[in-house]
């Protein structure tokens, strides 16, 4: 089932953090982690709370549960509006604190994870990135291109009305962002129906992609969508949208927005569509956002972040663009 990435636990008030502990530990279980591995990432969200409560404003934990191929893992995201870290290598040595406490917790915290980074700016704050995997012999990833997500659902609803979809193999990489109109159930069930058909359709084109998608939602209250696609072979990006998916390539010193179509996928969209094709000298990232996020951000703002995990940059458009009034999505891939 296509829905939410990723959980957002509130962290700013510490009579909450057993309970944030206890329901990461439940769902972790509930997703064949195994009880070693659970135990570590107990710790990890200690920690995690421990720092957020001495130094953040507004903190943060997005969870998500991934199933990477029958070896699952846990991604934790800590994010914060505090200070900053002006030194980050000395605070990752054991011991070392900014207050009278032990002051061992990034140390931890990267001991007890398979991938750790940390990205702080002062005066803007600092995201945290944990992955702990079922096996750890499965960290490493082999495909051609790195894809990771961020998705949340609109606060109060128990599922998301947008949703993402992607193949990848020796030939291609493909990529859809759905939302569904408004959020809740049936815009969940739109975007299920849409991912449906993007699983069974054996064409590459995003535009009869598209076409075919719009077919088989008619009965649902339709979604906006944009579908985009990298022939390894041809070194070429094939992108066409449907509706308000911002939709951004990224290279060095290069930014370029793609412009999508009116309408509404399931209900009208124009008789004349044709795929946009891009070489990829200047462009090797592409970004995907719903409308749950602002569209102005700007990438200068984020210092040396293209020499981080992928989830770091989903993480800092989130932290400063999420409107928290829908549900909100960020799709950032990048090639090897």
């Amino acid at each position: 089932m296509v829905d939410a990435t990723h959980i957002s636990f509130a962290a700013d008030d510490r009579s909450y953090f057993s309970l944030l502990k206890k329901e990461i530990h439940k769902r972790a279980l509930d997703a064949g982690i195994n009880i070693k591995r659970i135990n570590e990432l107990d710790l990890i969200v200690a920690e995690m709370t421990s720092n957020l409560f001495k130094y953040a404003n507004g903190g943060e934990i997005l969870m998500g549960i991934f199933t990477n191929g029958g070896s699952p893992y846990v991604e934790l995201i800590s994010i914060d509006r505090g200070p900053g870290i002006s030194n980050i290598a000395k605070m990752m040595q054991d011991g070392v604190s900014t207050t009278n406490t032990m002051g061992n917790g990034l140390g931890s915290i990267k001991r007890l994870s398979d991938v750790f980074e940390i990205y702080s700016i002062p005066d803007w704050g600092t995201i945290i990135l944990s992955r702990v995997y079922n096996d750890s012999k499965s960290v490493k990833n082999t495909l051609k291109a790195d894809v990771r997500s961020i998705i949340l659902s609109k606060p109060g609803e128990t599922c998301s009305g947008d949703g993402f979809i992607y193949k990848i193999n020796n030939d291609y990489l493909k990529i859809m962002l759905a939302d569904g109109l408004g959020h809740g159930p049936e815009a969940n069930k739109a975007v299920n129906e849409a991912a449906e058909a993007f699983r069974v359709f054996p064409e590459y084109s995003p535009t009869e992609t598209i076409r075919f998608i719009h077919s088989a939602i008619r009965k649902t209250r339709g979604a906006v969508a944009a579908i985009v696609c990298y022939d390894f072979n041809q070194k070429k990006w094939t992108m066409t949208g449907i509706g308000n998916i911002a939709t951004k390539l990224v290279g060095v010193g290069a930014l370029r927005n793609h412009m999508s179509y009116n309408g509404i996928v399931g209900h009208n969209i124009p008789n004349t569509m044709n795929d946009q094709v891009i070489t990829s000298e200047q462009f090797n990232q592409v970004i995907l956002c719903s409308d749950g996020i602002k569209t102005r951000w700007d990438l200068s703002r984020f210092p040396l972040i293209s020499k981080y995990d992928l989830s770091i940059l989903a993480a800092a458009i989130y932290k400063d663009q999420a409107r928290k009034t829908d549900d909100m999505s960020i799709i950032v891939t990048k090639l090897k």
